[in-house]
């Protein structure tokens, strides 16, 4: 039987698990990813990560607008795909596109499942503070993420680890959980389990306005928030009608005003406790550490953040 492989993704940590597929030899019929998009000056398209890893490895790319067409559906047809898999795509697949290869689709999603089904489990999981997250292996159905799963597996969330890291620690496992996954799957040995639907939560899309920071949350909280939104869009604060981003900060025990800054160490009072700003960036400007910002800056000890 024919044993190859559709594979659909887009961002950097998509791009990891083809390659990791490639040089395992598995056969690559083809890649889809998102089409290149425009530099924010619009003087050159952009090409995902994805895009560039097949070209790098020499696999058949294409970048449909929309998946769900005829010309698409005939072109996965001829193919004689025995299984598909997707990472990160960015569409969703629809029924016509589903019954194609003969072994279906399989998702590598970056949750334990059902937790944190949607667009941003990384994200979503460092915001609220897990201790732990992990990737489901899963067949593809028409709902979101809602697909039986063949395997899952966990790791710890580090002390004050951002969702850069985080990203990935998790296509690290996912590169190396998926290969024998794929070959359970194609000789009929994987066993897929119904998810428990009463306890799914959704991780939905990041909106650019929940990085604001609001100083009467909890130091834990908004410490989730600056690494769970890290790098984009980032937790951040207003001052004088300019945009501060914290890229990194850590807990502090100083208490005081809620968005005051308490110290020449740029400690700023929260609704619990405080926190320390390690790294932060003014809009328009290069990252700095404290230090370095706090020389030039009209931010000092009692400056009322809010």
């Amino acid at each position: 039987m024919s044993k190859k492989i559709a594979f659909m993704g887009t961002p950097t940590i998509s791009g990891q698990i083809l390659k990791s597929l490639y040089h395992n030899g598995f056969d690559i019929e083809v890649v889809y990813t998102q089409p290149p998009v425009a530099s924010n000056r619009g003087q050159r398209l952009n090409k995902s990560p994805v895009h560039v890893m097949a070209e790098i490895l020499n696999i058949p790319v294409r970048t449909p607008i929309i998946l769900d067409n005829i010309e698409e559906k005939n072109f996965l047809e001829k193919q004689n795909i025995s299984l598909g898999i997707v990472v990160a795509y960015g569409q969703i697949l629809k029924k016509d596109i589903l019954e194609i290869p003969k072994k279906g689709w399989i998702n590598i999603h970056y949750s334990l499942l059902p937790k944190f089904r949607g667009a941003a489990p990384i994200q979503r999981a460092i915001m609220n503070n897990e201790k732990a997250t992990g990737i489901s292996i899963m067949k593809i159905d028409e709902g979101l993420d809602s697909g039986p799963v063949c395997n899952q597996y966990s790791i710890n969330i580090l002390e004050n680890e951002n969702s850069e890291d985080l990203s990935q620690r998790l296509s690290n496992l996912a590169s190396e959980k998926i290969l024998q996954n794929i070959d359970d799957i194609l000789d009929n040995k994987a066993s897929f389990k119904e998810q428990d639907h009463s306890k799914s939560s959704y991780a939905k899309k990041i909106k650019k306005e929940e990085g604001k920071i609001n100083w009467e949350d909890s130091n834990l909280k908004i410490i989730g928030k600056i690494n769970g939104l890290y790098p984009n869009p980032g937790g951040w604060f207003e001052f004088k009608g300019e945009r501060y981003k914290i890229l990194k900060a850590e807990k502090s025990i100083l208490s005081g005003k809620s968005g005051y800054v308490l110290s020449d160490n740029f400690e700023i009072g929260c609704g619990e406790n405080s926190i320390k700003i390690i790294e932060i960036q003014r809009q328009g400007k290069t990252v700095q550490k404290t230090k370095e910002f706090l020389r030039g800056s009209q931010i000092t000890k009692g400056t009322d953040l809010n």
